[in-house]
C-alpha cells in the first residue's frame, strides 16, 4: 500500500505564497508521475501542475508563472511553490502519484487526503 501525505496549506492573503509539500510511503518500486490537483467549492476537481520522472512539468494556464512543481526524488516528494496568490485559487489541494509497487505488476494512482489553501482578498 503507498499513502501520500500533504502540508503546507494554510492561510493567506493575496499576492503572498505558500509551499505545498506531498511525501509518498510505502511499497514504492518507482514514482512515475507526481502532479496536483485542486477543487473548489462548487467545482470540479482540475489539474493544476504535473511533473514527470524526468522532470518535465505541466501546469494549468491559470497557474502558468505564477506556481513551480518540483521533486525530490530521493524523497518521493512533490512541492509545490505558490506566488502571487490570489483569491481564485483557494481551493482543497490534493497530490497524486503514479506509482509501480512490485516490479512487473500494474501502476496505481494514489491520492492524498488534501490540504486547504485560503487566499484572502
Amino acid at each position: 500500500q503507498v499513502q501520500l501525505v500533504e502540508s503546507g496549506g494554510g492561510l493567506v492573503q493575496a499576492g503572498g505564497s505558500l509551499r505545498l509539500s506531498c511525501a509518498a510511503s510505502g511499497t514504492i518500486f518507482s514514482i512515475n508521475a507526481m502532479g496536483w490537483y485542486r477543487q473548489a467549492p462548487g467545482k470540479q476537481r482540475e489539474l493544476v501542475a504535473a511533473i514527470t520522472s524526468g522532470g518535465s512539468t505541466n501546469y494549468a494556464d491559470s497557474v502558468k508563472g505564477r506556481f513551480t512543481a518540483s521533486r525530490d526524488y530521493a524523497k518521493n516528494t512533490v512541492y509545490l511553490q505558490m506566488n502571487s496568490l490570489k483569491p481564485e485559487d483557494t481551493a482543497v489541494y490534493y497530490c497524486n502519484a503514479d506509482v509501480l509497487s512490485i516490479p512487473g505488476s500494474f501502476r496505481q494512482t494514489y491520492w492524498g487526503q488534501g490540504t486547504q489553501v485560503t487566499v484572502s482578498s
